[in-house]
C-alpha cells in the first residue's frame, strides 16, 4: 500500500527536490489543463454514456422498475464509496483507483443488454451495486483532480472545461439511441434496441484504458512551476482516521443539503418529464440538448466564478445568486408542466417531428433543467475548491460529497419506484435545492477567503532568482566537496 511521505520542499520543485522555473506552454503531458482534459474524456466515455443511458428513463426500458432497482443498488454502494473513495485514492493513486472504477461501467451496460432478452433484474441490480463502487472510486478521484490540480484563481474555470468534456459525452451518448431508433415505430413505448447497449459498452471500454493516462499529483506541474501538491501517498490507517472526521466538519455539514439535491431529482426528470412525456427517438434528442445544456451552463457558471469580481467571496456571493434565481424559475416552469399530468392521467407522446408547438414548451423545460444541473454542481464544487488546494484534503471533501449525493439518490430512485405522485416529487426537489443555497453563502462568509493563503505564487523574477542561487549554491557545494577552491 501506500506510504505517509512527510511534506516536500515547498514552492516549484522538480523530482529531485529543485526549484522548478515557471512553465510556458499549457499543453504539456503534465499541465493541469491536460490531466483535467484526459479525466474529462475518461468520464466523457464512462459516465457521460452512463448519463445518457439513464436520460432515456428506465435504462431505456419501457418498465422503469429494473432500471429504479439497480440505481437504488448503484446509489446506495455509491454512498458508502463514495465517501471512501477520496481515501481509497490517496493510497491507490490514479491508475488503479480510476481503471477499477471505469471498468464497472462496461458491466452495468451490459446488464440492460441482457436484461433486453431475459427481462430478469437480478443481474442489473448486481451490477449496479458493483457500479456504485466503481463510481465512488472514479468521482473522489475526477474530484481530487479538477479541484486540486489548477491554480486556485483558476478553479472555476478548469471545472467548467472538465463539465464540457464530460457532457459532450452525454449529448453523444443521446445521439446514440435517436439514430440507432429513429426508424422504429414511434406510435407506442419500446425500449431501445441491442445495438444502444453496445455501442455504450464500447465507449466506456475506450475511456477504461484512457483512465490509465492520469498522472499522479507529484508529477503535475502548474503553469507557475508548483507541483499539484506537496504530499505523497498515504497510510489506510491515516484516510480512515480522516474520513471519520468529516462528519464532525462543520463545512461538510453545510455541503450536506447541497451534495443530497444534486442528483436527488434526476429519477424525476429521467423517468417522469423524458421518460413518460416523449416517444423513443425523441427521448434520445432531448438528452442531446440536454447534456449539451449543460456544457453551456457549466462554461458560464465557471466563467461568473472566476472572473466577474476580483473578491472571490463576492465571486461566490454572485454565482450562488444567479444559480439561485434561475433555480426559481425553472423549477417554477416545472410546477407549471407538471399540473398538466400524473401518474394516473400520462400525456400523449410527443414526437419531435409530428407534435408541432405541443413539443416545444416540454422540450424548453428539459433543456432548462440540463441547464441548471450543471450550474448547481459547478458552484458546489467550486465552493468545496475554495475551502482548500491539496489533493489529499479536495479528494476526502470530494468523495464526502458525491457520498451524500448518492446517499440522497438512492432514496429518490425508490421514492419514485414506490409510485410516489409526481407534484410531490417536484416540489421536494425544488425545495431540496431552495434550503442549500442560503447554507452555501454561509459557508463562502465563513470559509472562503479572499486571498490565497495556501498557495501563494511568487513574481517570475523571484523564482527565477530564486532556482538561479539554489544552483549556484549546489554548485560551490560540489566544488567544495571535490577539493576545488571557491571564489
Amino acid at each position: 500500500m501506500g506510504m505517509e511521505g512527510g511534506e516536500e520542499k515547498s514552492g516549484p520543485q522538480n523530482g529531485e527536490g529543485e526549484g522548478v522555473p515557471p512553465t510556458s506552454s499549457i499543453f504539456r503531458y503534465n499541465s493541469p489543463l491536460v490531466q483535467v482534459c484526459l479525466i474529462g474524456l475518461v468520464c466523457f466515455c464512462c459516465p457521460g454514456m452512463f448519463n445518457a443511458l439513464s436520460g432515456m428513463g428506465g435504462g431505456g426500458q419501457v418498465d422503469p422498475t429494473a432500471a429504479n432497482n439497480a440505481n437504488t443498488a448503484l446509489y446506495a454502494a455509491f454512498a458508502v464509496f463514495g465517501v471512501l473513495g477520496g481515501g481509497i485514492y490517496n493510497v491507490l493513486g490514479p491508475h488503479l483507483t480510476l481503471f477499477a472504477g471505469c471498468s464497472t461501467y462496461v458491466l452495468y451496460a451490459g446488464s440492460f443488454l441482457y436484461y433486453n432478452h431475459h427481462h430478469n433484474q437480478t443481474f442489473a441490480i448486481i451490477a449496479g451495486a458493483l457500479l456504485g463502487v466503481g463510481a465512488g472510486l472514479l468521482w473522489a478521484c475526477q474530484g481530487a483532480i479538477m479541484t486540486s490540480y489548477p491554480l486556485p484563481a483558476r478553479k472555476g474555470t478548469y471545472i467548467s472545461i472538465f463539465w464540457s468534456i464530460f457532457n459532450l459525452g452525454g449529448v453523444i451518448g443521446g445521439l446514440i439511441p435517436f439514430i440507432l431508433n429513429y426508424n422504429r415505430n414511434q406510435t407506442k413505448p419500446a425500449p431501445v434496441n441491442d445495438g444502444t447497449y453496445i455501442a455504450f459498452m464500447c465507449f466506456m471500454s475506450v475511456g477504461t484504458i484512457l483512465s490509465l493516462t492520469i498522472l499522479p499529483a507529484s508529477k503535475v506541474v502548474r503553469d507557475d512551476g508548483s507541483r499539484a501538491t506537496n504530499l505523497k501517498y498515504s497510510r489506510v490507517s491515516t484516510e480512515a482516521w480522516e474520513i471519520l472526521k468529516l462528519f464532525r466538519n462543520w463545512k461538510m455539514l453545510l455541503i450536506v443539503p447541497a451534495a443530497w439535491a444534486s442528483n436527488f431529482f434526476y429519477s424525476y426528470q429521467f423517468n417522469n418529464v423524458n421518460g413518460v412525456m416523449f416517444n423513443v427517438r425523441t427521448k434520445g434528442l432531448n438528452n442531446v440538448f440536454y447534456w449539451g445544456a449543460q456544457m453551456i451552463g457549466s462554461v458560464a457558471i465557471g466563467s461568473i466564478l472566476d472572473f466577474s469580481f476580483k473578491s472571490r467571496r463576492m465571486r461566490g456571493y454572485v454565482g450562488i445568486s444567479i444559480v439561485a434565481i434561475l433555480g426559481t424559475a425553472i423549477w417554477g416552469g416545472g410546477l407549471a408542466n407538471q399540473l398538466n399530468y400524473s401518474r394516473n392521467r400520462l400525456p400523449k407522446l410527443l414526437d419531435f417531428k409530428s407534435s408541432g408547438v405541443d413539443y416545444a414548451g416540454p422540450f424548453v423545460l428539459y433543456f432548462s433543467y440540463g441547464l441548471l444541473d450543471a450550474m448547481f454542481q459547478s458552484m458546489v464544487y467550486w465552493v468545496i475548491g475554495a475551502l482548500a488546494n491539496d489533493t489529499q484534503t479536495l479528494s476526502r471533501y470530494n468523495g464526502f460529497y458525491k457520498g451524500v449525493q448518492s446517499a440522497g439518490a438512492a432514496v429518490a430512485w425508490q421514492v419514485d419506484t414506490r409510485k410516489v405522485p409526481l407534484l410531490s416529487q417536484l416540489i421536494v426537489n425544488w425545495s431540496l435545492t431552495a434550503i442549500s443555497y442560503p447554507l452555501l453563502i454561509v459557508l463562502v462568509i465563513l470559509a472562503v477567503k479572499d486571498s490565497d493563503e495556501t498557495h501563494q505564487v511568487m513574481p517570475t523574477s523571484t523564482r527565477s532568482r530564486q532556482v538561479r542561487r539554489s544552483q549556484r549554491i549546489s554548485n560551490q557545494s560540489r566544488r567544495h566537496e571535490s577539493g576545488v577552491p571557491m571564489t
